[in-house]
């Protein structure tokens, strides 16, 4: 949502009316209301988006231009209508609406025999497979059809993980189970990828967390979630990624600062050279009031991407975000030394002055 933008939802409007005998009374009615954007606060704590607007449509209660504050929250109704719909808007809203893309944690909750395969967003916790397989009771002397069940058991788990998990998007899938079926579960998982060369599990291997739940059903994986140690692994795992990326971009400007540029003219001259690799940039910049200001980072967006670069959005409630706003809001790490930008950019100051 941005300045200038046009928002209906249903909303409370105090309204004054008099009787026929000319006493002034006050009511609080029911309307719904169109506005025109003028500020927006973000309420994290409460989860509330409080916009700021005048009225644009004809209302029986509120009159065209009047001022009114609209405040939405989770599961409220309301109609987004902007002058134009951009490519980096359009894309947020699409990973906003796909649990895929917001679900950074992943969790097997499983006991010997049944196993669900979850993704958790900040939301909802969405049940992704369910694995049940008939485990046979360990007999005197005999245990052979037991192991071959549990190993079949496994099996079925490890394809679900491979098949329901984007190990590009989750930062950490937590197993969790009661007794010592995780660990079991664990080490057979990384047997079977080292003997198969599945590099995929392999290079996530650090993203499992072991933890303790009382069943293998879905309900159990609160307990694990409200584990102290769990909690604080999962903070800021959304973020993880952007902090990466920022600390690589430091560590390129203090090895090889012609590989790191920052400050909108720099980085844009950068793309003309095709030479961006990584792209950081703040959503700040995305919410700029002025259109052509605004349009110019979309393009270096979309063109960063059609060179086959990769963009990371930071959020500015974020401490990463924070910290690249000090670098006014955009930076990149090129593919290659690019020294000859920094000298024009210097010559163009200068004619500039």
């Amino acid at each position: 949502m941005q300045v200038g933008d046009s928002l209906r939802a249903s909303t409370i409007r105090k309204v004054q009316t008099e009787s026929s005998t000319g006493s002034v009374g006050s009511n609080r009615v029911r309307t719904t209301l169109t506005l025109c954007v003028e500020a927006i606060d973000f309420d994290s704590q409460a989860c509330q988006l409080r916009v700021k607007g005048t009225n644009i449509q004809e209302n029986e209660y509120v009159k065209m231009g009047a001022y009114h504050t609209i405040e939405l929250e989770p599961n409220r109704q309301f109609t987004l209508a902007k002058k134009q719909w951009d490519s980096v808007v359009l894309e947020r809203i699409e990973q906003a609406c796909d649990p895929a893309w917001s679900a950074d944690v992943a969790a097997v909750v499983m006991q010997e025999g049944l196993a669900h395969i979850c993704l958790v967003t900040p939301s909802m916790t969405l049940t992704r497979a369910k694995v049940e397989v008939n485990i046979p009771r360990k007999r005197k002397g005999n245990c052979s059809q037991h192991d071959r069940a549990l190993e079949r058991f496994y099996e079925q788990v490890v394809q679900g993980i491979q098949r329901h998990i984007n190990f590009d998007v989750v930062k950490c899938i937590l197993v969790a189970s009661p007794g010592f079926v995780r660990e079991q579960f664990c080490d057979y998982m990384f047997q079977q990828a080292v003997k198969t060369d599945n590099k995929v599990l392999l290079e996530n291997r650090s993203k499992f967390l072991q933890v303790h739940a009382s069943s293998g059903h879905k309900y159990s994986l609160k307990e694990a979630l409200c584990d102290p140690s769990v909690a604080s692994r999962l903070s800021d795992t959304k973020a993880a990624g952007e902090v990466k990326a920022l600390d690589d971009f430091y560590k390129m400007l203090q090895h090889e600062p012609d590989r790191a540029f920052y400050g909108l003219k720099q980085v844009e001259k950068a793309n003309e050279a095709m030479a961006i690799d990584t792209l950081l940039i703040s959503d700040e910049l995305f919410r700029h009031q002025d259109v052509a200001t605004r349009s110019r980072y979309v393009k270096l967006v979309d063109s960063v991407k059609e060179n086959a670069g990769t963009v990371r959005i930071f959020s500015s409630l974020h401490v990463s975000g924070e910290q690249l706003s000090q670098l006014t809001g955009v930076a990149a790490i090129l593919r290659f030394p690019v020294p000859e930008l920094s000298d024009q950019e210097d010559d163009s100051s200068s004619e500039e002055d």
